[in-house]
């Protein structure tokens, strides 16, 4: 039954789930304050905006009170009028912000997030579940993963609601890209290039391209085990995938992609060359600098010197003829 003060927010499917920075922030911390360093999860309640092209932000999110077994996946529990107390606080703030569905801190979907995605449906006829994966230190690709329900009917003819993936990106605006780059100003390495950062990025693309190869193969060895049912609709992507793989047999191809790879090594060589030439003239100028102000200072201190002896010669100097002017007199 829906609350009488928080009223169902009627939506569709979204066509993409956009996760601004701040909820990201927001999950972290929930995470190392409730559950860091065990084998829990963090639950909370996602707040946003759906426009109009079928894009939903989610620009707001607060913690929920929740706890599982961790031996027994159906015993779980989820402080659902804690929920509606924040809710009721938050709107009054933020009274554009709707109840758009749950975020978890994964980093996997497990047996008990469909009946907790019941709960929310209270509140929305369509929500979200994000899974934040706050755990992986080294992770490749963005850290989000978004799922909605829908209704599919099994071999045995049972109707029931299973999650299908919504893709997802992170977005943020100018005032979040202007703190976000605040708080990278102590992470980023100064000593790094443009050249060595982006060569990184390319690594970390190609290690992504990598885990999703590998997840494509595991998804197809389990169609064949008959782990999974067969989906037509991905076996198509997948279809669509080799199609616009280039042929590499074909002799033209192969002399591009040299003549391109050797175009991208011959910038790298020069980058670095020039880079390096550049570090040893600035070494050989901070050298010379070194040198010129050392000379300066002897020169000022041997000018002290003299200065100091000549005017210890003209007291001296002094002295002895006030000396012969008493003994003439």
């Amino acid at each position: 039954m829906v609350d009488n003060l928080i009223g169902q927010v009627k939506s569709s499917v979204p066509k993409m789930v956009t996760v601004h920075p701040t909820v990201l922030l927001s999950v972290v911390d929930h995470y190392n304050r409730m559950a860091r360093e065990t084998k829990k999860r963090v639950v909370g309640v996602l707040l946003g905006e759906y426009n109009d092209f079928g894009v939903l932000d989610v620009t707001n999110c607060y913690a929920v009170p929740f706890d599982e077994d961790l031996n027994e996946p159906s015993v779980w529990f989820f402080d659902h009028v804690y929920h509606e107390t924040m809710y009721n606080m938050m709107r009054k703030i933020h009274s554009k912000e709707k109840i758009i569905g749950w975020y978890s801190s994964g980093p996997k979907i497990k047996k008990a997030d469909i009946e907790i995605n019941e709960i929310l449906r209270r509140y929305n006829t369509n929500p979200v579940l994000v899974v934040i994966r706050v755990q992986e230190a080294e992770m490749l690709g963005i850290p989000t993963e978004a799922y909605s329900t829908k209704e599919e009917v099994d071999d045995n003819g049972n109707v029931a609601r299973q999650f299908i993936h919504l893709p997802s990106s992170i977005g943020a605006t100018e005032a979040e890209e202007v703190g976000v780059e605040h708080l990278l100003r102590d992470i980023k390495d100064a000593s790094k290039g443009q050249l060595s950062k982006d060569v990184e990025d390319k690594i970390n693309a190609l290690k992504a391209l990598a885990e999703k190869l590998k997840e494509m193969k595991e998804y197809l060895e389990g169609v064949i085990s008959k782990m999974y049912r067969v989906n037509s609709t991905i076996l198509s992507n997948y279809q669509d995938i080799f199609n616009l793989l280039p042929n590499l047999k074909l002799d033209e191809m192969v002399k591009s992609f040299s003549v391109k790879s050797n175009d991208y090594m011959h910038i790298i060589y020069v980058s670095t060359l020039v880079r390096s030439v550049l570090s040893l003239h600035s070494l050989i100028t901070n050298k010379v600098e070194t040198k010129e102000i050392e000379a300066e200072n002897t020169r000022i201190e041997k000018e002290r010197d003299d200065e100091a002896r000549k005017k210890k010669e003209e007291e001296s100097k002094k002295k002895v003829e006030e000396h012969l002017k008493k003994n003439i007199e």
